[in-house]
Formats: C-alpha cells, structure tokens, sequence
C-alpha cells in the first residue's frame, strides 16, 4: 500500500507541475491588412497601491480592429504580469493573439 500510495502522490505531483506550465494560445486570423498605427494617450496616475498600467491595444472586432484604451488595472493574483496582445504575419495573413495575465 505504502508503494502505491507514493506511485500515485508523484503522478499527481506530475500532472499537477505539467499543468501548471500549460497555456493554450489560441490565435485568430483576421486578414491582410495589418492593425493601425498605436495611438498616443496619456497614462495619468494610478489610482491606487497595486495598480499596473495597461498600454492600449488595438483588438479584432465585428470583422475590423477597433482600439482599446489603454488602463489602470489590478492584476489577478501576486506576482502577475500583463502580456500584451501580439500580431503576426503568417501565410499572407495577420494573425491576432489576445492579451492575457502571466
């Protein structure tokens, strides 16, 4: 039992520390034509202890890009970062990838 027992604690402790590593990005292709230029905002001052700034982005929307302003955002846990969305060109096409906490 005691044998089993240690088997099936370090297959858990496995799956568990693989898991933790995952992250599935999924991208959307969104056409030939690139995001616009960023646009220039002011960023301001936090509104309070642990807030990180957002820059803004521009996301894919309704078959076009549409901004998103850039803004003052808790993050979900301690030790959180901010990756920002990021777009590729991939076989003639662009290729969008949403922002999400690390």
């Amino acid at each position: 039992m005691g044998v089993r027992k240690s088997l099936l604690t370090m297959a858990l402790a496995l799956g568990v520390s693989a898991s933790a590593w995952a992250r599935v990005d999924v991208g959307i292709r969104v056409g030939v034509m690139p995001p616009p230029p960023r646009v220039v905002g002011v960023v301001g001052v936090a509104p309070g202890p642990g807030y990180v700034w957002t820059n803004g982005y521009w996301d894919w929307s309704g078959g076009r890009w549409v901004w998103v302003e850039g803004r003052w955002l808790r993050p979900p846990g301690p030790h959180r970062v901010w990756v920002e969305p990021r777009y590729h060109r991939y076989h003639g096409y662009y290729h969008y990838h949403h922002g999400y906490w690390r």
